[in-house]
């Protein structure tokens, strides 16, 4: 049990938020200004004038109910936190326990859906930080067109080169889209 309390990792780390004594100066002169309200609202209570009172009932009314509805919401701002997972750590400590995932993708029509998204589909499906051994990738294509069949054998041979240069850059860096978009000519 030790062995494993040492190897333990955190899957998240929470972080306090900065800036907090501005943000409490900033409740603090709110909560000053809406009791001089209601000191003003207090001092200031219409006589026997019925129509003046009602609005004034009103007001009062609506003024706490404005308060009370901005306490609430500021109850959630008081202790703000950040938190930052780390997703790496969760398929290290659980992959053993990952079930097995079927991932069917179906198309009917080539005309409708062309075949290099279908192609683009499958190929983003199989790239998945997933267990290989534990994924399965199937197409169902009702149209049965053989512009789909050729389309997806490409794809199928693109993914041998494809797949293991996702794999190397995941594991060398994160993925930048700067890394496949800097060579793309600028069109005007």
């Amino acid at each position: 049990m030790r062995e494993r309390e040492n190897n333990y990792l955190p899957l998240f780390e929470t972080k306090a938020a900065k800036g907090r004594i501005a943000y409490l100066a900033y409740v603090v002169s709110v909560i000053i200004g809406i009791c001089l309200i209601f000191a003003y609202r207090v001092i200031h209570f219409p006589a026997q004038e019925k129509v003046t009172r009602w609005i004034w009932i009103g007001l009062f009314i609506a003024e706490l109910w404005f308060t009370l509805y901005w306490l609430v919401t500021q109850s959630v701002r008081w202790n703000p936190v950040y938190r930052h997972t780390f997703k790496d750590r969760l398929s290290q400590r659980y992959e053993k326990y990952f079930p097995k995932i079927d991932i069917f993708v179906c198309t009917a029509d080539h005309t409708v859906e062309p075949p290099i998204m279908v192609a683009n589909t499958v190929l983003s499906v199989m790239a998945y930080d997933y267990p290989t051994e534990k994924l399965s990738v199937y197409l169902s294509d009702d149209g049965g067109s053989d512009l789909m069949f050729y389309a997806l054998l490409e794809a199928s041979q693109f993914s041998k080169y494809w797949l293991p240069f996702l794999q190397e850059i995941q594991n060398r860096t994160t993925f930048s889209r700067s890394l496949f978009f800097h060579c793309l000519p600028t069109f005007q």
